[in-house]
């Protein structure tokens, strides 16, 4: 299950400052609805689980996409409906 987190707890458990989560999220390295979210113009989540796996695979972008991919295909809108009988 991924986790979205305030800034205040990425902050905390990531070790990093309010001004770095920014630097990451404005210069594009992290992207928008993957990464983090904006809920409305004061509201930034982050997602705590990508994030890490970006921690760790800054070298290999190969594998942090994998990670990218399984996110997107465990969110709702991407999974198989099932026919109804009727």
């Amino acid at each position: 299950m991924f986790q979205f987190v305030t800034k205040q707890q990425a902050s905390e458990i990531l070790n990093m400052s309010f001004s770095t989560l920014k630097k990451y999220r404005l210069d594009g390295t992290w992207m928008e609805g993957t990464h983090w979210v904006k809920l409305n113009s004061r509201c930034i989540r982050y997602n705590l689980e990508l994030i890490q796996d970006w921690f760790h695979n800054r070298q290999d972008p190969i594998a942090h996409h994998r990670a990218i991919d399984l996110y997107h295909a465990s969110l709702a809108s991407n999974q198989k409906r099932t026919k109804r009988k009727a």
